[in-house]
């Protein structure tokens, strides 16, 4: 073997470790390295990208030029940006999909866990608890998905910044039929807001149920998330057309109910669990939001009450499957001013009580994951 051929060696397997930002992958194994010759110090590669105008090509190369000028021998790099044939893409998507013929990963034999976060009524501060609650996750070691099932009322993007000063939604990544999603915080996210054209995204989606059902299937089947330990679906208020869909799409996720200490908003939470349960899912506990807030001179704030978390845990109980209250979240100025900057409070001010709540019922699902005894492990002998 040449110097030459030698030199070609070493950079092709340092630019085959550089690490698609999207996909998260290493260049090598995404096939995207095509060649890589040297003359001298001179030195040449081509990378095929995924797509016309992939949002990750400035970066790529960038790194991919870092990456050949880092090997001993190298004088000057050139690094030249393709694109993948439609073969090579179809093959692309078959690798990452695991050969798995297209539809929903996440059956009830995967390990991944899928987590449903409903309210019987709006208002009741779900999507921020969930948005909260997928970044504590992460921050927890967990890979997250983040599915946000509220088309009507979608709001999981501006919560988790992926929406900028002028009202516009960061677009996931098409490759064919794959949707590559976009990661805040260490959490994949997913919602109709990142499908909307440009300038319509201050527009109801106005759909009835078929519309809807579709949506939400396609938001499972065709969405990469790759492998995820935590899959959570941020649902819509109320037992309408997507909570039906839900429960015949994942008959076996779990189900976390979310109410607010009000009693009258209690009430109307029961009958999302009750609805949850009739589609096979599994009620593993209710979430307390505003919750009374003890102020710095001793005293308590309940502007809305108190008891609402447990009424709701013990009409969900009656049924002889014991529900437990997971966790009470107080009250927090900082919850909500997190959540309009687009910085979760488990992030901007982790050391908040409504924080540490949420951090804490983290620590609980982390806890009590479903156990692997008798499951088939996706595993081979390479």
């Amino acid at each position: 073997m040449s110097a030459d051929e030698r030199l070609a060696g070493l950079v092709r397997e340092a630019v085959g470790a550089v690490v698609d930002p999207e996909l998260r992958r290493p260049l090598a194994d995404l096939d995207m390295v095509r060649t890589v010759t040297a003359d001298g110090g001179d030195v040449r590669v081509e990378i095929s990208l995924t797509i016309v105008g992939c949002p990750a090509s400035d970066r790529i190369q960038r790194e991919v030029r870092a990456a050949a000028h880092g090997v001993s021998g190298t004088d000057r790099v050139e690094v030249e940006l393709g694109v993948m044939t439609p073969e090579q893409r179809a093959a692309l998507t078959e690798r990452l999909r695991g050969g798995r013929a297209r539809g929903i990963p996440f059956t009830a034999d995967s390990l991944t866990r899928v987590i449903a976060v409903t309210s019987g009524k709006g208002g009741v501060g779900k999507s921020t608890l969930t948005a909260n609650l997928a970044v504590a996750l992460a921050r927890r070691g967990r890979t997250v998905g983040l599915v946000d099932a509220d088309v009507h009322g979608f709001s999981i993007p501006g919560l988790l910044g992926l929406v900028d000063a002028q009202g516009r939604t960061t677009k996931p990544t098409r490759i064919d039929d794959l949707i590559v999603p976009p990661v805040a915080h260490g959490v994949k996210i997913v919602s109709i807001g990142m499908f909307l054209r440009e300038g319509d995204e201050g527009r109801a989606v106005a759909w009835r149920g078929p519309m809807l059902h579709r949506t939400v299937q396609q938001f499972l089947t065709d969405v990469w998330f790759g492998d995820l330990d935590v899959l959570l679906i941020d649902m819509p208020p109320g037992t309408g057309d997507v909570a039906i869909s839900i429960g015949q799409l994942l008959p076996h996720a779990d189900v976390l109910v979310v109410t607010t200490p009000q009693h009258a908003a209690a009430d109307v939470a029961v009958r999302s669990g009750t609805v949850a349960r009739q589609t096979g899912q599994r009620v593993i506990g209710v979430i307390e939001n505003m919750a009374p807030l003890t102020l710095p001179d001793g005293t308590v704030l309940d502007l809305f009450g108190a008891g609402g978390g447990e009424d709701v845990a013990r009409a969900l109980s009656a049924d002889g499957d014991t529900v437990p209250l997971l966790a009470t979240v107080p009250l927090s100025a900082a919850l909500r001013t997190g959540g309009d900057a687009g910085l979760p409070v488990v992030l901007g001010t982790p050391d908040d009580p409504a924080a540490r709540a949420i951090d804490a019922l983290a620590a609980t699902l982390t806890a009590s994951g479903p156990s692997l005894a008798g499951r088939a492990l996706p595993l081979g002998v390479r």
